[in-house]
């Protein structure tokens, strides 16, 4: 892994000498653009409106526009001295629990390990927070950027996830659209907690992959191949007016099906009973009215019968 930065981690007068290395790597696929007429690639020129020339990384500074072309500049180090970046330190500010932070803070996940003669230091702070259960808070500056940081133990490794500041975050009041306070149906509402019942499972990074990344790969090597490839449309998706349906429908498709108990069950069923009448089975049904039986004709010889019958 490439160190990412060194410094140390430090809480009270103890002192942890670290490296950094990301945990998590872009695994996205990068696609250049292309000039349609001639097939090349495109490049990106930094160039200076004003002197009409291409500039160089040593030449280029940083500034802030605080009025319409008017701007501050920065030098690297006075960026660094204000960022607390230049004494290389995460300073553990309290103990937490990680229950009490919502994911919504977190963003970059680095693995730490011990510099130098830190091991000591590094295995008593990793094994004093899996005891007490405890996450560190700090701050640290990484890249000229300051941040929040939560140092826990991730196996048998400290690592730290970035956090953003509490006035990065966006309030929800500003989110549009939100629901009000109109109240749920009771048996809709049961049917959705069934269904997260039937979906509920353990966690496991494992089975979830990313499929896109997936058929483009395929697509590319197809494509490479000299193959001309036609992807069909999906079908668009129509919005769901039937809740209860749709719910229901949902719990049918998450339901086990039952295993074949195969021939040798089949041979001990009992045999069936004669099906009853379509008036017997409407009648016996889930205490619904049963369905008007119709009246069958009389046979001939007792239709002469009630003739004679009326006649007299």
């Amino acid at each position: 892994m490439h160190t990412v930065w060194k410094g140390a981690i430090s809480f009270g007068l103890v002192h942890v000498p670290v490296k950094m290395f990301s945990a998590t790597e872009d695994k996205d696929i990068s696609m250049r653009y292309i000039h349609k007429e001639c097939g090349s690639p495109l490049s990106y020129v930094r160039k200076c409106p004003v002197c009409d020339k291409e500039v160089e990384w040593e030449e280029i500074g940083k500034g802030y526009e605080y009025e319409k072309g008017k701007f501050v500049m920065f030098d690297k180090e006075e960026l660094e001295q204000i960022s607390g970046q230049a004494d290389k330190n995460i300073v553990i500010l309290d103990f937490v629990d990680l229950q009490e932070i919502d994911p919504i803070y977190f963003q970059k996940t680095y693995y730490l390990s011990p510099d130098q003669t830190g091991s000591n230091a590094y295995k008593l702070l990793m094994n004093a927070m899996k005891d007490t259960g405890k996450i560190g808070i700090a701050q640290i500056a990484i890249r000229s950027k300051s941040s929040l940081a939560a140092i826990r133990v991730l196996d048998e490794c400290l690592a730290v996830e970035t956090m953003f500041y509490p006035d990065e975050i966006r309030p929800i009041a500003q989110v549009p659209n939100l629901p009000g306070q109109e109240e749920v149906k009771e048996k809709e509402l049961t049917m959705a907690k069934m269904l997260i019942e039937q979906l509920s499972t353990p966690f496991d990074a494992a089975k979830y992959t990313d499929q896109y990344r997936e058929r483009l790969l395929d697509l590319i090597q197809h494509k490479v191949a000299g193959e001309e490839v036609r992807v069909a449309p999906t079908q668009p998706q129509t919005n769901v007016v039937d809740l209860m349906a749709a719910l229901q429908a949902s719990i049918e498709a998450v339901k086990p099906v039952a295993a074949d108990p195969g021939p040798a069950a089949a041979k001990k069923r009992p045999a069936r009973k004669p099906a009853a009448s379509t008036a017997q089975q409407t009648a016996a049904g889930d205490g619904l009215s049963p369905a008007p039986i119709k009246k069958e004709e009389a046979p001939p010889n007792e239709k002469k019968l009630e003739k004679r019958r009326t006649a007299q």
